[in-house]
C-alpha cells in the first residue's frame, strides 16, 4: 500500500511551530504581568504599614514622621501610577497575544482537520483498489481452476 502524503503538511508544521512559538511568548508576558503586579502589591502595602504605623504613635512624634511621608508620597504615588500603567501595558500586550495564539490555534486546527480528512478518503481508496486487486486475483484463480478442470475432464474421454 502507498504511504498517505499530504502537500500541505509542511504548513500544517510551520503552524505548529508557530503556535507553540505564540505560546511562549505568551508565558513570557504573563509572567513579566505577574512581576509587575506583585511589584505593584508591594508598593501599596509598605505605603499602607507605614501610614497605619505613622497614625498608630503619639501626635509629637507622629508630625515630624508625617511630614517626611508627605514629602516623599509624590514620589510614591508617580512610582504607583507607573507601576499601574505597566501593568495595563501588560494586560493589553497578553490579550493582543492571547488573540494571536487563538488566531494561529484555530488555523492549526483547521488544517489538522483536513488532514485527517484527506488520509480518510486516501485510506479508503486504497481499501477499494486492494479490494479490487483481491477481486480479480480470485476471479482469475477460479478460472483457471475451472479451465484446467475442463482440460482435464476432456482428456479423460479422449483415452
Amino acid at each position: 500500500m502507498k504511504r498517505f502524503v499530504w502537500r500541505l503538511q509542511r504548513v500544517l508544521d510551520i503552524k505548529a511551530k508557530e503556535e507553540q512559538t505564540k505560546k511562549t511568548e505568551l508565558l513570557k508576558i504573563t509572567e513579566k504581568l505577574a512581576q509587575a503586579r506583585g511589584q505593584l502589591l508591594m508598593q501599596k502595602r509598605v505605603l499602607e504599614n507605614i501610614i497605619s504605623d505613622i497614625t498608630g504613635k503619639n501626635p509629637q512624634k507622629r508630625l515630624p514622621e508625617q511630614e517626611f511621608f508627605l514629602k516623599c508620597s509624590v514620589t510614591n504615588d508617580q512610582l504607583i501610577k507607573t507601576l499601574t500603567n505597566n501593568v495595563t501595558e501588560l494586560e493589553s500586550h497578553q490579550m493582543k497575544k492571547i488573540l494571536e495564539l487563538l488566531s494561529v490555534k484555530r488555523f492549526k486546527e483547521g488544517l489538522e482537520k483536513l488532514r485527517a480528512e484527506a488520509e480518510r478518503r486516501f485510506t479508503s481508496h486504497q481499501e477499494k483498489l486492494e479490494q479490487k486487486d483481491l477481486d480479480e486475483t480470485a476471479t482469475v484463480g477460479f478460472a483457471r481452476k475451472i479451465i484446467q478442470t475442463a482440460r482435464i475432464g476432456s482428456g479423460k474421454h479422449r483415452v
